[in-house]
């Protein structure tokens, strides 16, 4: 193994990697336990199948309590355990085993480590060090120490070659030449110090452990009783789970802030979850604004070598307070006393590969093993966790009804877009929309405008034959983009140049469809400039997924928006939440009832949720606020019940469709997803694997265990990325073990070379 030469020797523990022997060629892996048994406990048998671990590559990267978690994540989420342990290993820098052109195993380096920088310090001899007069290069270094250390890049960039000058100065004791470790990571308008270890680097030593005291306001008596309540638990040590349900502007942040500066003083750390899209740097502003350099932060934005950074600063002790995405729940924090899961509402927590976890239910069973406490907080929380609170005794539900500022919450107005349409207006916005933008514009005031777009994309349709252009590798249309003219599939990526005529029958009568972000804000912009008091000078700020792609663009948008004056903020759903701006005192609502359509059980709870969130941005301080709801279903349950902030008559109707049809909460269900390049040969493949399933639960829970085994169907979304989808829906009870009726079948079934199956328990979505 010549390239594992540059490993040096370890003791083999739980959690590192090593190199082992599998079948006739050489592969990484993970220790998970070591037990110390009699070679006599093994008959012979036994004994001529085991093989020595050939090297140990790594020092641990998790302790018992990780292999634990990946274990029990393995079984309940029937995914390879090698999936699950890869969660706890730091990003991009496990070494692997490659096999060379001349046939040989090598282990390969990882790609990402950390970095140490050359840095040039003073000398104990400096003081009286007389140069030369030709040493010019020597006599400009030893100026440059004096003034402070620096790198000996820097020194090389002003002063050229430098090395000769150095090696002479290093062996007289005037310098010294150090290694000093390097962040890659810098939150924006932050720098941290170039220090020589985690301690220094991107973390507080133990001499700063102490959070910072927070402001001189005191809390509501809510957030107080819901801190209380948080405490209590946190002291009890049972693994509890406390819900905090508060309306946007209720002080849910402080609470946290405040419960996890308690549970430092008790000596524990703390993980705060918060969705991708809302972890902007006004939000890990508030953490490092009260927790300082204990503060690590993790989300995919981040590079590689950034996030290796950042999980190595938490190993390393000096973080005890890690800010991030689902991912952050698998950093090598040690004693961890409290889970916050901010927004737990959201979809994003649920991974959508293997493993198919969700963040919640994993903070429970961590928080439940180490008697740490799981903090959830939304202002719409999902239908699970509130009946959860109803149901299990460990879970409490703490409510804050009012707004932090004592402020009412906006008026909402729900514009009926068909009668708009009745009365001869043509416009995506309506007028009373519009009156709405010139007066608060024109008062020099901020408007945040939702263009619910999931679900509701722009596309082409010929008027004389009616063809759509499709994406040739998913069951779906191309989205025209006016930017380059181009018509692109939003799941595979693929793109082609928009036809002049139709391609299937010649005509140039084509007509775009939808209103995607780039087309409202065209029309969105020539509505501005026509209105008195408002026009051209005033910005609109466009936030999708096409102006956020860049590495920094998100908070660059960001902070154009929080600039003085009027400006219009227009996006689609990462908008509609984690934004706290004072000077917002107008949301729009473009299309709020297209998600209803989508054949999707959660779709109309998350058009309810997705209203009372973006309608919390507007009057979040001393000017008043107003929302107003565009749709062509008026009446529909869920714009209703949101634009009158009712969650029990949204509830009262969702509870009965929901126990009638067998979803969630009332029943566990498992999607069993097969997909593969050849229909027929999917579609074969998911009728057998359904028989098979159906012969798993019955003997699992036989005839009137009140399981159920849908019939296997393509998927809604049929076709994706040029694979056939088809599926298969398991039901059980509510509360009943789903994993166990089909871990035993998935673990010994025999893969295919053509087609593939993958179980999502307790899915997100069905599409």
């Amino acid at each position: 193994m010549g390239a594992a030469m540059g490993f040096e020797e370890r003791a083999v523990q739980v959690g590192c990697a090593v190199l082992v022997p599998l079948g006739g060629r050489c592969a990484v892996g993970f220790v998970v336990s070591v037990e110390d048994r009699p070679r006599d406990a093994f008959d012979e048998q036994m004994l001529k199948r085991m093989k020595p671990i050939i090297r140990v590559l790594t020092d641990p990267y998790f302790d018992e309590e990780g292999a634990a978690c990946a274990q029990w994540m393995a079984d309940r989420y029937i995914a390879p355990l090698s999936s699950c342990i890869r969660l706890f290993t730091p990003p991009g820098a496990v070494p692997r085993a490659v096999r060379t052109g001349e046939g040989r195993w090598v282990v390969e380096q990882p790609a990402v480590g950390q970095v140490d920088d050359r840095w040039v310090a003073a000398g104990p001899a400096i003081e009286g060090f007389q140069p030369k007069p030709n040493a010019v290069k020597q006599q400009s270094i030893i100026e440059a120490v004096r003034a402070g250390d620096l790198r000996v890049a820097e020194l090389a960039a002003e002063l050229g070659s430098v090395s000769g000058a150095l090696k002479s100065l290093e062996k007289q004791g005037v310098v010294r030449i150090e290694r000093r470790r390097r962040q890659r990571f810098v939150l924006p308008g932050e720098k941290l110090p170039a220090c020589a270890s985690p301690a220094q680097v991107g973390g507080a030593g133990r001499g700063s452990a102490e959070p910072r005291t927070p402001g001189f306001f005191s809390l509501t008596a809510e957030q107080q009783h819901a801190l209380s309540v948080i405490e209590g638990a946190c002291e009890r040590g049972d693994g509890e789970v406390v819900l905090v349900d508060g309306v946007t502007g209720s002080g849910k942040t402080e609470v946290y802030l405040r419960s996890i500066a308690s549970a430092l003083a008790r000596g524990r750390s703390a993980v705060v979850l918060v969705p991708e899209i809302s972890l902007t740097p006004q939000t890990v502003g508030r953490f490092r604004g009260r927790f300082g350099d204990q503060v690590a932060v993790m989300h995919s934005r981040m590079s590689q070598g950034e996030r290796y950074d950042q999980w190595d600063f938490i190993r390393s002790g000096a973080a005890r307070v890690v800010v991030g995405a689902r991912s952050a729940l698998f950093t090598p924090l040690a004693n961890v006393g409290l889970i916050v899961i901010d927004e737990e509402h959201e979809g994003s927590y649920k991974q959508d590969s293997a493993p198919r976890y969700h963040s919640r239910d994993v903070a429970v069973w961590m928080a439940r093993r180490s008697g740490a406490t799981v903090v959830l907080g939304s202002a719409t929380p999902s239908i699970e966790s509130l009946c959860a609170c109803e149901a299990d005794p460990a879970w409490q539900r703490v409510c804050l009804h009012e707004r932090a500022n004592r402020k009412p919450m906006p008026e909402v107005t729900v514009v009926d877009m068909a009668a708009e349409f009745s009365r001869g207006e043509r416009s995506m916005f309506s007028r009373p929309l519009a009156v709405q933008l010139q007066r608060e514009l024109s008062a020099g005031r901020k408007a945040v405008l939702l263009l619910n777009q999931r679900g509701f994309a722009k596309f082409l349709l010929c008027r004389d034959c009616g063809f759509v252009p499709e994406c040739p590798s998913c069951a779906s249309s191309l989205t025209y983009h006016e930017h380059g003219n181009a018509l692109v599939c939003h799941h595979c990526g693929y793109n082609v140049a928009s036809p002049g005529c139709c391609p299937a029958c010649g005509s140039p009568y084509l007509k775009k469809f939808g209103a995607g972000t780039q087309r409202v804000e065209a029309e969105l912009r020539a509505l501005l400039d026509g209105m008195e008091g408002v026009g051209p000078s005033v910005p609109v700020i466009r936030m999708d997924a096409d102006t956020t792609a860049r590495k920094g663009a998100h908070e660059a948008l960001l902070a154009r928006f929080a600039e003085p004056g009027a400006s219009v903020l227009l996006g689609t759903q990462m908008i509609a939440k984690g934004l706290d701006f004072s000077d917002v005192t107008l949301v729009g609502v473009i299309n709020a009832d297209t998600q209803l359509h989508l054949p999707d059980y959660r779709a109309a709870e998350r058009t309810f949720q997705l209203i009372e969130q973006v309608a919390g941005r507007a009057g979040r301080a001393e000017l008043p606020g107003r929302v107003l709801v565009q749709t062509y279903e008026a009446n529909s349950v869920p714009v209703v019940a949101a634009a009158r902030y009712d969650r029990e008559l949204f509830l009262a109707d969702e509870h009965v469709k929901r126990r009638m049809l067998g979803y969630p909460p009332f029943v566990r269900m498992a999607n069993i997803l097969v997909w593969g390049k050849a229909e027929g040969e999917v579609q074969d493949a998911a009728m057998q694997l359904q028989r098979e399933v159906e012969r798993a639960v019955f003997d699992y829970a036989g005839p009137d265990g009140g399981w159920t085994v849908l019939a296997a169907t393509p998927c809604a979304l049929s076709r994706l990325r040029n694979a056939y989808r088809w599926h298969i829906v398991v039901k059980c009870p509510a509360g009943q073990d789903l994993s166990a009726a089909l871990l035993g079948l998935f673990r010994h079934r025999k893969p295919s070379r053509t087609v593939n199956v993958a179980v999502d328990v307790d899915p997100v979505s069905l599409l």
